[in-house]
């Protein structure tokens, strides 16, 4: 019975695991990811395109979340500025 129980439990473990991996993925290939709830909350009703989202974080880079300045800063150093 213990048996039927371990084995269960690990199951449960592994599809745990597995399930979480797809969103870290996602979000280290996208860390703009990371910003989705500060451009709903900071900048709301502006259209992405052009720089817009980036230019309204900037004048709210004191007001965003700690995860989105990382990815802001991530994604000025990849573009070498």
């Amino acid at each position: 019975m213990n048996f039927y129980r371990l084995t269960a439990a690990s199951l449960l473990s592994l599809a745990a695991i597995s399930f979480t991996g797809p969103t870290q993925k996602a979000e280290a290939a996208n860390p703009m990811a990371y910003c989705k709830a500060d451009v709903a909350r900071l900048c709301p009703g502006i259209s992405p395109g052009g720089g817009k989202l980036i230019g309204c974080l900037k004048q709210h880079e004191n007001d965003v979340s700690v995860g989105c300045a990382k990815a802001l800063k991530a994604a000025k150093t990849k573009m070498g500025k």
